[in-house]
């Protein structure tokens, strides 16, 4: 474990939190208040908000700062925090062949294990990769079982049991994950039905697997059914829903089994041939006969700051809370520990987060309480390096490449919730550092069934709250710019 990444967590801050108003600024005066800017926008629920100078920490103002609401997906920005300080920016995950038993000759006398390392970038090439190693390690034949593991983490079923079966984005969980846990599942229709496909495809490799099945049946509704029968992932859509043709990621449930059976395909083309993949619960002890090392920590979570990927949160959440010795046996008890890591190091006395991704509509930050976390990053250069450019939109709604303010932040949404926190260039060498989030949890609780997916009355909603998020960066940029 390593502390060395985010230095100096654990000193208190050096200014007042209370914000400080400035009421003789002209800008001050003329520019719209926030109340005002939050009714105009029409939002529903409740809007909590903060800003304060990224160099010094002072707040400078806030509504509704201290109101704990739904995060969504900036909780992993604390979470990238969370990593670099327990693991270290240089921090790699390593996936690995390992004989249990001896090698002659080229033969394995024993078992070959794919030992996962959890490694969340792990995809298709990776596979092959390790594949090739083994072909250059000498093996040609291995008497024994082919066994997977990825009991380095606990085996999660779902991120959040109240999203749809059939989200890519919400996966299963393991210390043994390919392709972010995702099959890769094509339709095209034919002269007679449809010819369906489920691959583990990357763009060198398309491996076709059996984990992962799909039926097509006389439906109109649901799309998708699944359903798991032994150790295989039986999944239907409705013929209605298909059309000409198309592609979707759907998530993955037995991820070890997924990964054996790339694994397998793959180390056939180099011509050795393996047991049908099994899961075994003991970690492999024997000699190493390929590694795979991952890209540094650093560049891990800029993607996933990027791209927002879920399962990457989890596991390198789950990865530094075992790291740091918590004890835990699904996400929710991870993050307790990294809860508890947040108020110990960083002030932040209040949050309660569920998961490491933002997806559990359950968990509460505090804008006030991030804001400050966010100007002690910034002092110390660990979050903003690696977060994404937000563009922000002219009058005509359209993106505007010379907009004054420049903004390094973390998206965050759900149906009915909506969230960004990160950083602001204003004009006259300002930074600041700001938190909003705005949620309708009474909206949330009311989606049902189908509902969740697409609810009536969402898309305004999100639509409205980020033109809200950009008037409030606009005020702040007026007043507190010079």
């Amino acid at each position: 474990m390593s502390g060395a990444a985010v230095p100096g967590w654990a000193n208190p801050p050096k200014v007042s939190l209370r914000p400080v108003l400035r009421p003789s600024s002209l800008l001050a005066r003329s520019a719209p208040g926030m109340a005002t800017l939050i009714k105009a926008a029409g939002v529903s629920g409740v809007v909590g908000c903060a800003v304060a100078n990224a160099r010094t920490g002072e707040m400078l103002e806030s509504h509704g700062a201290e109101t704990g609401l739904p995060p969504a997906s900036v909780t992993k920005a604390l979470t990238a925090l969370y990593a670099l300080e327990t693991l270290g920016p240089d921090y790699r995950f390593k996936t690995r062949l390992v004989a249990v038993g001896t090698l002659s000759n080229g033969v394995l006398n024993g078992d070959l294990v794919l030992s996962g390392g959890g490694d969340p970038t792990l995809d298709t090439n990776g596979l092959a990769e390790l594949a090739r190693q083994l072909k250059a390690a000498g093996v040609r034949e291995v008497t024994g079982r082919f066994l997977v593991w990825g009991g380095v983490l606990p085996r999660v079923v779902r991120i959040d049991n109240k999203q749809p079966d059939h989200a890519g984005y919400n996966p299963s969980v393991s210390g043994l994950s390919l392709n972010y846990n995702r099959v890769h599942f094509e339709w095209k229709r034919g002269a007679k039905d449809y010819a369906v496909t489920m691959d583990a495809r990357s763009d060198r490799y398309r491996p076709a697997v059996t984990v992962a099945r799909m039926n097509i049946t006389n439906r109109d509704l649901p799309v998708y059914t699944f359903k798991q029968v032994n150790g295989v992932d039986h999944w239907t859509v409705a013929r209605s829903a298909l059309g000409n043709g198309g592609a979707r990621w759907l998530p993955v449930r037995q991820p070890e089994l997924y990964a054996g059976e790339v694994m397998r395909t793959l180390a056939r083309s180099h011509g050795i041939v393996l047991k049908q993949a099994k899961m075994t619960s003991g970690a492999p002890q024997g000699a190493t006969l390929a590694t795979l090392s991952s890209d540094p920590l650093r560049d891990i979570l800029k993607g996933m700051l990027k791209y927002s990927t879920n399962i990457t949160a989890e596991i390198v959440g789950m990865t530094a809370s075992r790291a740091r010795g918590a004890q835990f046996s699904d996400i929710r008890g991870s993050a307790d520990a990294m809860n508890q890591w947040a108020a110990q190091t960083l002030g932040m006395a209040h949050a309660a987060l569920v998961d490491h991704s933002g997806l559990g509509e359950d968990s509460r930050m505090r804008a006030s309480e991030l804001v400050q976390v966010l100007s002690r990053a910034e002092r110390q250069q660990v979050l903003r390096p690696i977060l994404k450019d937000i563009r922000l939109r002219g009058k005509n709604g359209k993106v505007d490449k010379f907009h004054p303010l420049k903004v390094q932040a973390k998206t965050g949404t759900l149906h009915f919730v909506s969230g960004l926190a990160g950083y602001v260039s204003a004009p006259g060498d300002s930074e600041l550092a700001f938190a909003i989030f705005v949620a309708d949890t009474s909206a949330r609780d009311r989606l049902i069934g189908p509902d969740r997916e697409r609810p009536p009355g969402a898309r305004t909603w999100n639509r409205n709250a980020k033109a809200l998020q950009q008037s409030l960066l606009e005020r702040w940029g007026a007043v507190y710019g010079s």
